[in-house]
């Protein structure tokens, strides 16, 4: 059976759109958007309700969201839902991050209170980890899913302008020398969190019976 013709992308963040698209290039689908896209994939405009994370985890997030966009499209929906844990941090902010200094939140405000909550933890100790979980819903109620991680550590100070989010202060272990952002985007999606759970979720969704 394979992919669906056309999947749902749920979400409206600018970023994870892109990334989004970029990770799944190769998957053979029409994708129904939220919003146009210029010069972006074979795609139609389609409508959902926006949907509140008040889920305690991950794939709970992710599971609200594609199937609210799953039922508002009338096609399978692809939605994520991922965090940073830091591990000084006790986990958090995990599922909060989008909300960690509010729920109105910037990118930016985020940035600045995690940097405030880690300036005395020492170097050695500011490990830290990127999570997604990718999630896949029908209609009609089937849903699949997939998890990816990126281990890092944290920086005080920020670098690069690629990426978004906590990026420019996240330095995984496989690119020890560079923030996500300062990655290119074919690099940052091969070892990044969203990259793993997507090309999991696409596998998944190739050997669907």
């Amino acid at each position: 059976m394979g992919f669906p013709s056309e999947l749902a992308l749920a979400t409206r963040n600018e970023g994870k759109i892109r990334e989004i698209l970029q990770i799944c290039a190769d998957w053979p689908v029409r994708w129904a958007m939220a919003r146009e896209i210029e010069g972006g994939p074979e795609h139609r405009a389609a409508t959902w309700p926006e949907v509140q994370e008040t889920g305690q985890s991950y794939l709970e997030n992710a599971l609200l969201k594609a199937r609210a966009a799953a039922r508002g499209a009338g096609v399978p929906a692809v939605a994520d839902d991922s965090g940073i844990e830091v591990d000084a941090l006790g986990g958090e902010p995990g599922p909060r991050s989008a909300r960690f200094a509010g729920p109105q939140a910037t990118d930016a405000q985020n940035l600045r209170l995690l940097i405030e909550r880690i300036s005395d933890v020492p170097d050695s100790l500011r490990t830290a980890r990127y999570r997604c979980v990718a999630a896949c819903a029908w209609p009609g109620g089937r849903e699949v899913w997939a998890e990816g991680l990126c281990e890092g550590r944290l920086i005080l100070e920020p670098r690069g302008s690629g990426g978004f989010g906590y990026d420019p202060i996240f330095v995984p272990q496989r690119e020890p020398h560079r923030t996500m952002a300062e990655l290119p985007p074919e690099e940052k999606n091969a070892i990044s969190h969203r990259g793993g759970a997507l090309r999991s979720l696409g596998e998944r969704l190739r050997a669907d019976p």
